[in-house]
């Protein structure tokens, strides 16, 4: 039984139908790319699975239980963690207590959680800006500090939501590294990126979307040389050389 089951998911807005039937399994240990061009329907997915919007249709079920519906504590709790596209940092405090206070909220005691947030600044080469502010921190520091708090407690399945956007190619490796020798580990991970070059690097496998329809699931060699997907990928394109004409 896959770890995650997907399926049917609907999410309207007004007229337009941002997620139309999408459905997918992700394994336990898998490390699976969602790709597809904007407007697809990928961040309404996810905003689906971690309980930010209500599905108006389909399932979605961890280890065999259906977790539709609930909210993001709850999902949380359950191991489900969402890195958003826009980072989402406490910018008043220190990137240290930043971790702190993700740890706390997530059940370590007070011991277990600094020396989590330790470990994890190090890894991600942020020790030398632990006890700056997360708002004087650049922004792909601060990415990689939200990165941090989605594993103070490692999670069942860890939701990342274009982590690389806009950030510096030597914070890009340190996520990357950090990505697979997580996933090495056996952590799930389902990556929304536009990167494709990471993608194809980290992903074994990869899941197409285009309006709101799951176009295409596979290899991630074999999702990219599909007709569908280039079409799909140069229809947006030439959408945005006809806006900059």
């Amino acid at each position: 039984m896959a770890l995650l089951q997907i399926s049917g998911i609907q999410k309207r807005f007004g007229g337009l139908l941002a997620v139309n039937g999408a459905g997918m399994d992700v394994a336990d240990g898998e490390l699976l790319g969602l790709i597809g061009p904007n407007g697809s329907g990928k961040t309404t997915l996810l905003n689906v699975l971690s309980g930010h919007l209500a599905a108006d249709a389909g399932d979605v079920k961890l280890d065999g239980r259906s977790i539709i519906g609930l909210n993001p504590t709850r999902l949380t709790r359950l191991g489900v963690l969402r890195m958003f596209q826009m980072t989402r940092v406490f910018n008043r405090v220190s990137a240290y207590d930043n971790l702190v206070v993700c740890g706390l909220a997530m059940g370590l005691d007070e011991a277990g959680a600094s020396r989590r947030a330790l470990e994890l600044l190090e890894e991600l080469k942020l020790g030398h800006v632990a006890h700056l502010d997360a708002g004087q921190l650049s922004g792909g520091q601060k990415k990689l500090l939200e990165f941090g708090a989605c594993f103070m407690v490692p999670p069942r399945v860890a939701l990342l939501d274009e982590p690389f956007a806009a950030v510096h190619p030597v914070m890009k490796e340190t996520m990357s590294t950090f990505i697979r020798r997580r996933n090495e580990g056996g952590q799930t991970f389902i990556l929304v990126s536009h990167d494709m070059p990471v993608v194809v690097d980290l992903c074994p496998r990869s899941v197409c979307m285009n309006a709101g329809r799951v176009l295409a699931d596979g290899p991630t060699q074999q999702v990219l040389r599909e007709p569908a997907v280039i079409e799909a990928y140069l229809g947006e394109q030439g959408q945005e050389e006809q806006s900059h004409a």
